[in-house]
């Protein structure tokens, strides 16, 4: 069983909608071959394809760490899936099926059969031994070296990216909008990180010119609606900062793209675009930069890897190369840079990484001074197996300023609940101060247990004391919860009609409880969208006029509701969309 996993905190870890599916879901039965191995629970969920998603699902004594599904879901929190499979095990855990873990499967095994093992599996799935590589390089000391495989010989071609550049940005110059246009080039771009993944920064290179060289020529004609495009830019210098910086380019190689990057920029000078700066300094400076080289073999001063004053970019090239030398299991150069650059998140998280676990906690009690490093390395402290340590650096953060408090309160609370009721209660608490919410408050209610009714009143209070402009889906939604409903409808009574998410449930509340106010505040918003007769707002008014209905059916007014309905019609007698939609059988 996952320990600590409550419907509150599957509620805390998705949206409205994905909860319901979910929910759905798990009682059709649609959750099946769920399988525990230790701390990792697997399932599958069939869904709208012939082939079920499969689940994946990771934990320790305080809960889930880790929840992932084969789906295409790309939204907020956990899909329905994966929601489905935890509503199975929290309300159907017979449905689970234990087998030992492997670490009690290969505990009886001699060191030869082991080799055997891993020596077919290497037969049989040569790309399995990349992951094995990367768990050998984190255990052992490393040298300075680069990526061990074996470059690609032959060259991707340019042209047909270009192309396909060249028609995305075409498809799109009618509609005014670039975000579709940037996200389809994003994904070219994605193109060139697998090539980086692989070390081969060469080919990477080649894609993220072809990609630049369409883009600057056109990048005008899709300056539209969110204004992205001139900021996209930005994007493609990081890109290909971390792409030269891989890449293994003779003198005239560089000199080339030197030309090509100056090209590119004058090209967007004009529009006030200040790009490719970080980009030319890699390629200038490269590996061999002799402050970066002092830096690399440990030799550390006040300037870090400049000879004069940093450029505003520094930190984004920091950690660049940063993801670079870990990419290649430099991990003492890492060490280094980052305590050079500044880099305390990712210099602590190296340290848990390696397993000096007792030097990331005594250097964070000094360097720590943000919620957000804290965050990152506490993170990976549970990644590791250390939980008490990493409660310990999360406590310390939330004492710390920063912009990342309420998410760092939220993750100590469930990783307290296992180890620490009292601080679980304690953070959860905080969390809800910074940012109340309803999945918060319920949590709270399942933590306090025999303190909550001092605490409700408490928490009511904090509610009731924001400004109706703040939090007002939080507050709504807590006082129906808790039935009250006269201060759901003083809360949205003046809301605007485009706020309706807010406004229909609190009507549909209160319809039973006070049915007259909503007669009044829904006739009034849909009176207001059907006499500005624009017809593509119709259905909201419709929407309105339902509760309308509801309400005075609930007063048995039902004909008053018709002689209404009947004004209406002879009002808006020429509006013939409006008056066939008021004439749908659920409005007669």
């Amino acid at each position: 069983m996952i320990p600590t996993l409550s419907e509150a905190t599957i509620r805390h870890h998705t949206i409205a909608q994905s909860f319901e599916r979910g929910q759905s879901y798990y009682r059709s039965g649609s959750v099946y071959s769920l399988v525990q191995r230790g701390n990792t629970l697997s399932a599958q969920v069939e869904g709208s394809e012939a082939e079920a998603y499969r689940i994946n699902i990771q934990f320790d004594k305080s809960g889930i760490t880790r929840a992932t599904c084969t789906c295409p879901y790309d939204y907020e929190g956990w899909c329905k899936h994966i929601v489905a499979t935890l509503l199975t095990c929290l309300h159907q855990p017979e449905q689970i099926e234990q087998r030992p873990d492997f670490a009690e499967i290969l505990a009886p095994l001699s060191h030869e059969q082991l080799r055997a093992i891993v020596q077919n599996l290497a037969n049989e799935q040569p790309e399995w031994m990349d992951a094995v590589e990367i768990q050998i390089a984190l255990l052992t000391p490393s040298k300075t070296q680069k990526s061990q495989k074996a470059p690609r010989r032959t060259t991707v071609d340019p042209k047909p990216i270009e192309r396909q550049v060249e028609r995305i940005i075409d498809r799109y110059v009618e509609q005014w909008n670039d975000e579709p246009a940037l996200d389809e080039i994003r994904e070219i771009i994605q193109k060139a990180d697998k090539f980086l993944e692989q070390g081969d920064g060469n080919n990477a290179l080649i894609i993220l010119g072809a990609i630049v060289q369409a883009y600057v020529q056109d990048w005008m004609n899709l300056d539209g609606s969110s204004g992205e495009s001139g900021v996209f830019f930005e994007e493609l210098d990081d890109a290909l900062t971390e792409a030269i910086l891989s890449a293994e380019l003779t003198a005239s190689e560089s000199q080339q793209w030197q030309k090509e990057l100056k090209n590119w920029q004058k090209e967007v000078d004009d529009y006030g675009v200040d790009s490719f700066e970080m980009s030319l300094t890699a390629l200038a400076q490269g590996w061999d930069y002799p402050p970066l080289r002092e830096v690399l073999e440990g030799n550390i001063t006040e300037w870090g890897v400049w000879e004069d004053e940093a450029p505003d970019f520094a930190d984004d090239l920091a950690q660049i190369r940063l993801t670079i030398l870990e990419r290649q299991g430099r991990h003492q150069e890492y060490l280094y840079l980052a305590e050079a650059e500044g880099q305390t998140d990712r210099y602590l998280q190296m340290l848990a990484k390696l397993g000096r676990t007792e030097e990331a906690i005594a250097q964070a009690q000094q360097q720590m001074s943000s919620a957000e490093e804290a965050l990152a390395l506490a993170q990976t402290l549970r990644e590791q197996g250390e939980l008490e340590q990493a409660l310990n650096i999360a406590m310390k953060g939330l004492s710390l300023g920063g912009s990342h408090l309420y998410q760092l309160a939220v993750w100590a609370s469930e990783l307290a609940e296992g180890i620490n009721p009292e601080i679980a209660l304690e953070t959860k608490l905080t969390a809800f101060q910074l940012y109340p919410s309803l999945s918060d408050y319920l949590k709270l209610k399942e933590l306090a247990g025999d303190q909550w009714q001092s605490l409700q009143q408490e928490l009511l209070a904090t509610v009731r004391g924001l400004p109706d402009h703040l939090h007002t889906e939080a507050k709504v939604m807590i006082f129906l919860q808790e039935g009250l409903i006269d201060a759901a409808i003083s809360t949205v009574d003046q809301l605007s009609s485009y706020q309706s998410a807010i406004i229909h449930p609190v009507m549909d509340a209160a319809v039973a409880h006070c049915p007259e106010w909503v007669i009044e505040n829904a006739r009034r918003r849909a009176e207001s969208i059907m006499n500005e007769g624009k017809a593509q707002y119709y259905y909201h008014a419709i929407n309105w006029l339902r509760r309308v209905r509801a309400a005075y059916h609930q007063l048995g007014q039902q004909e008053e509701w018709k002689q209404y309905r009947t004004a209406l019609l002879q009002t808006h007698t020429r509006k013939r969309k409006l008056t066939s939609m008021l004439q749908q059988r659920d409005l007669t």
